[in-house]
């Protein structure tokens, strides 16, 4: 048993160095994944750290924990009323996608490299998931964007596929373990799992932003330790009625999120820092875990089922899932090349290491191996891809805000912030022709790369985000009044952007900020 203190220094290193080597990501374009990976095997027991560990049982648990917060903070930055134009399409992607392309991979190693079927089922449930996150660290090192509505759509997939991926892996070890295989049980189960965890993530989020809005705290600090309280209890709840907790957890963050409650900015920013420190976590301990002297033993193969994964799977679920939707020809190869394999496979990988079956660590290595070479090449290329099918842009860098307002018993009223979207009545109005009450004050509009100082003449322009102050009654009516559709909306039920024109004395007003 080392001494604590050596624990704590070698963490404390650790830490520091991915968050430096962070810094090679935003340089070069790599998903940070393959950073932390290689940091995390550079200090195992085949690198020069010389730490082994061998412990699937702790490494499971540390990724279960990561991935729990990383889905709620993931939750949390999900707003409702951007994913629902794509929601119909997401859950396609993430439950019907991810099931083709497990059989695909499943057919693949089992006609191409002798694997069983029911093992190489097994191996393309592990990897049948995608990391859309790794995806936007790429394009954000870079300043790019994606158009329309592509954004939401890999957003909302990454989160929600992983429950699919988790359910799909323990189905197939145990049937593979214990055999008694049946359809009946899989679909009752497949039932139990994905709509338990949904309507358990909702209604434990709207009960955590009840709490929120009752309870008064005397500590700032206790908010956001009270919310990972709520992260804890709604996995292990969840999981307790053999319902998906990744599922929950998502659903909770997304229902919190578009929650008003004190303190919601705060509670934001941490769950973002606290998602990185998990990132950083479950990565490292998953590369020390692996031992890359075994990797000549699967390197082939693995090369084989990533090029397959990336150029045969993957596009035959996207474009399968997206049949009919309104999504471009390149949009659906844009989608399809952003594939990327993250945390998810490796973590998965881990559950017949501890469940001790046989083959296991062939399996284990031939995943990570599988998903380096799916964030080095697709990460590598993805920018290029997006360029080539014109679905890019610019991505404007958000600008901080310059009021931050510290609630106390003495103030009156909460601060909330509003986005208005385009298909909503707001755009286009000036501040007096929305008829807010007269205690509703709006503070502060963010627009773009600025800030426009409000009047009463200033016009509200698409994706436009208002700083409102009021009493909570004031702030239920302003929601109201700002989120209501649009009369086009209304009728036709679809939104349709129209681009913002500045008005000169408004472009005068925007406050540029260095």
């Amino acid at each position: 048993m080392e001494e604590p203190f050596r624990i704590l220094l070698t963490t404390s290193v650790l830490v520091l160095l991915s968050i430096l080597a962070s810094k090679v990501s935003d340089r070069f374009g790599v998903p940070v994944a393959v950073v932390f990976l290689a940091l995390g095997m550079l200090a195992g027991s085949d690198g020069l750290g010389g730490i082994y560990f061998d412990n699937a049982v702790a490494a499971n648990f540390v990724g279960t924990l990561a991935l729990a917060f990383i889905l709620f903070s993931g939750g949390l930055d999900t707003n409702w009323r951007v994913v629902r134009p794509v929601l119909g399409r997401g859950l396609a992607l993430s439950t019907v996608g991810v099931a083709i392309t497990a059989l695909l991979v499943g057919l693949f190693t089992w006609r191409v490299l002798g694997f069983s079927f029911g093992e190489g089922l097994l191996l393309g449930s592990i990897v049948s998931s995608t990391d859309a996150a790794a995806v936007f660290g790429v394009l954000r090192s870079r300043g790019v964007g994606l158009r329309g509505e592509l954004k939401p759509l890999l957003e909302f997939e990454s989160g929600s596929n992983d429950p699919m991926a988790v359910f799909m892996t323990l189905g197939v070890l145990g049937f593979l373990q214990h055999g008694g295989f049946s359809w009946t049980s899989l679909a009752g189960a497949f039932v139990l799992n994905m709509a338990g965890g949904v309507l358990m993530g909702i209604a434990l989020g709207f009960a955590a932003g009840w709490v929120f809005n009752r309870i008064r705290l005397d500590y700032e600090g206790l908010y956001p330790t009270l919310s990972i309280g709520v992260v804890l209890f709604v996995y292990g709840v969840s999981e307790y009625v053999h319902a998906n907790g990744f599922l929950a957890v998502y659903a909770c963050g997304m229902t919190l999120g578009n929650t008003d409650f004190p303190n919601k900015r705060y509670v934001l920013k941490f769950h973002d820092g606290l998602a990185w420190l998990m990132q950083i976590g479950m990565f490292l301990v998953l590369g020390l875990l692996v031992f890359p002297s075994r990797f000549p033993q699967v390197v082939v193969p693995a090369l084989l089922v990533a090029g397959f994964l990336m150029f045969a799977a993957r596009p035959l679920a996207v474009f399968t899932a997206l049949l009919g939707s309104r999504f471009s020809l390149a949009e659906r190869a844009l989608v399809a090349w952003t594939g990327l394999r993250g945390a998810v496979p490796i973590v998965l990988a881990t559950f017949p290491l501890m469940a001790g079956y046989a083959g296991s660590s062939s399996i284990f290595h031939m995943v990570f191996f599988t998903v380096l070479a799916s964030v080095l090449l697709q990460g590598k290329t993805l920018m290029s891809a997006a360029s080539l099918l014109g679905v890019d842009e610019p991505m404007s860098a958000r600008p901080k805000n310059p009021l931050e307002f510290e609630r106390t018993p003495q103030m009156q009223g909460d601060v909330r912030e509003f986005e208005i979207l385009p298909n909503m009545a707001a755009a286009g109005k000036s501040i007096a022709e929305l008829e807010l009450p007269r205690d509703v004050l709006i503070l502060l509009i963010r627009r773009n790369e600025g800030f426009v100082v409000p009047r009463g003449h200033t016009r509200i322009a698409p994706y436009d985000t208002l700083m409102v102050m009021a009493e909570p009654g004031g702030l239920r009516v302003a929601r109201e009044i700002l989120s209501a559709p649009s009369v086009r909306e209304a009728l036709s039920g679809h939104p349709k952007e129209e681009p913002a024109e500045k008005t000169k004395k408004e472009a005068e007003e925007t406050l540029r900020i260095p």
